[in-house]
Parts: C-alpha cells; structure tokens; sequence
C-alpha cells in the first residue's frame, strides 16, 4: 500500500510518516513548508523525510494539479495538512477555511478521481466545543459559552444554562453533538462533513481522528498557535515559571504523539470494503489531567520554578474537554501507552 500524507512535514505528519514507514509498501508526503509552521523552511524536515527515505513534494494542498500528480499511483491518504491553532481574530479566519476547509475539498475532489478508496485524516477534540457536563438537577445539559465578564471576575466554570448551577465535567463520546467554539473548530467540523460526503459519494472508507492535546518530541517551540507544554517549556528554558491560565483546573487530555503516529497508521489498516463510510473516533490517553498538572510536570522534569497561576483568560479556550476513547480500543485495538510523566521526560522540540 503506497500512502501520501499531506502535512507529513509536521510536528504529528513526521511522526505518522515514521510510523508508516514500516508498514507500507512507499510513502510520499505534500506539505507547503508554510513558513509560520516551518520558521527555517522545512530544512530539518526535509533532513528527516530524507533519512526515513521518503519523497517529499513542497506545494498547497488547495492546487489541484499539485494534489493531483501527488495522488498517482497511491491507495490511501493521511490527511494533516492544516492551519492550527485557535483562529486569534477575525482577521485570520479567512485563512483558517482556506487552508483547512478548501484545502480539503480540493483534496477529495482529487482523490475522488483518482479512485484511491482509504482516507484517515485529523480533526480535533475542539469540534465538540465545551465537553460533557451534568447538572445536579437537569442532568446532561451543554452549558452556554463563557463571557469576558465572567471570565474577567474569575468566574471560570459555566454553569447550567437552565439554572446557573455549578456542573460536574465528565467524558465526551462520539455520539455528542458538535459545537465549536472558534474559528479552528468550525473548520474542523467542516472537514468532517466533507470526508463523510467524498466517502457517500464514492463508497470510499473515511475515518476522522478527534486528537486530544498531542506533544511529544519535535513538537513546535514558539509559533503563534504552539501548544501549552511548548508555551510552559519556554517559560523554564528562560529560567521562569510556566504562567498557568485561569485557575488551572481546566481539564485536558494530553496524548503523546506516539500514540497519535500508532493511532493513524492502525486506522489506515483498519480501513476496507466493509468499514463503515465514515467513522469518528476520540484519540487521548484516556487519563483525565489539568492543565495545571502538565505545568507541574515539566517544572519537576526540568527542576524549574514551580508554576504561576495568573488568572488570565483567553476567550476562545474551552472549561474542560476529555472524551472517552472507548470507541478505538474497542472497534481498533488502539490504545495509548505513554504516560504524561513519561511524555513530558523526554520532551524535545522542533
């Protein structure tokens, strides 16, 4: 099976690719080297492709003649090329459906015609906007999004939208409706449609993977949208105490990325004739931490400072957002295996 894996240069694209390797009979990797994901332009990327023996092809997943001559001869795509991050404005959100939205349309109508009958692409834990809550007296309600009032007077948990009642957080499953919360979301969600239209359409097998929050090495250090433990990882290097958002209670499910490479590479196999035409599955490490947990973590991994809760808010951030990843072990035999104190031991970055 010879795979293409667009945006293979990436933090989590490099890891698949190493995974990939392996297993498939060739791998080929598009990914436009874009310069705010690769701030030396592609340079170590290219050496590491090149070392895993992998062909690499710089250009836009939005050019169908590029997509289209990256498509001959493959029978399956891993799809990651994505802008990432919240969407910081309005003033980004143009990019973020073109580079996530129509990229993918471009990239199904693509494969559509090339025939190739396997596709496993990421999408986002975000696509469910604020997790699963329960009220005391309401039961499962999906709680209203938070305001920079409340946020502003520290007011950080949502409360029931009937009542204003405090809400027990739990575990999001498949199943629950789709609410983003930010520009990034949205095209998240869209994504998913498309894969479950291109897969209706052509009797294709699509399968979505909802990552969690994926470090790990090699993860980006200081791009505009780099995740909390580059963001704490940064503040220690300097010799400073992470600086913890909120009040550090927010509830995260953060997943290694070699769990994330073993998750995509067992989807793919698990893609055939039989297999459902489009399939969504939760991808975390099935531990419930804070984000106040990882800031603690790293300062001890690294004998720094101990963290700083500040209070500070951003408004597009979710509560709490764990899911259950019941529905790969089960359905897959996925499960992950490297624990956030492992993780984060070993963590290096890009």
């Amino acid at each position: 099976m010879r795979v293409l894996v667009t945006g293979g240069a990436g933090f989590i694209g490099q890891a698949v690719v190493a995974e990939l390797v392996d297993t498939a009979d060739g791998v080929l990797v598009l990914d436009s080297l874009r310069k705010d994901v690769h701030r030396d332009a592609g340079a170590s990327a290219r050496e590491r492709l090149g070392a895993l023996g992998v062909d690499l092809l710089v250009g836009d997943v939005r050019d169908p003649e590029v997509v289209g001559a990256a498509l001959a001869g493959v029978d399956a795509v891993v799809h990651l090329a994505a802008k990432v991050g919240l969407g910081v404005d309005i003033a980004d959100m143009d990019d973020y459906v073109s580079s996530n939205d129509h990229g993918t349309a471009v990239l199904m109508r693509c494969l559509a015609a090339s025939g190739s009958p396997r596709f496993v692409q990421a999408s986002s834990m975000v696509v469910y906007g604020e997790g699963r809550y329960t009220c005391n007296d309401h039961g499962q309600v999906s709680p209203t999004p938070r305001t920079r009032e409340a946020l502003s007077h520290g007011r950080f948990e949502p409360g029931c939208p009937i009542c204003g009642a405090d809400l027990t957080p739990g575990l999001v499953h498949e199943e629950a409706a789709m609410d983003p919360r930010n520009t990034y979301a949205a095209t998240k969600v869209a994504q998913e449609l498309l894969a479950a239209i291109w897969s209706r359409e052509t009797g294709g097998s699509a399968v979505s993977l909802r990552l969690h929050n994926v470090y790990g090495p090699g993860m980006p250090r200081c791009t505009p949208y780099a995740g909390v433990a580059s963001i704490f990882s940064s503040s220690l290097d300097r010799g400073e105490a992470p600086r913890v958002f909120e009040d550090g209670a927010q509830r995260r499910d953060f997943v290694h990325v070699a769990d994330v490479a073993r998750a995509f590479v067992t989807a793919l196999a698990a893609t055939n004739d039989e297999s459902p035409p489009h399939r969504a599955y939760n991808v975390g490490s099935g531990v419930v931490s804070t984000i106040a947990d990882l800031a603690r973590a790293l300062s001890a991994s690294r004998k720094g400072p101990e963290p700083v809760v500040t209070g500070e808010f951003r408004l597009g951030d979710v509560r709490h957002i764990t899911a259950s990843s019941l529905r790969i072990q089960d359905e897959l035999g996925w499960r992950a295996m490297v624990s956030l104190a492992d993780g984060v031991s070993g963590l290096s970055f890009g």
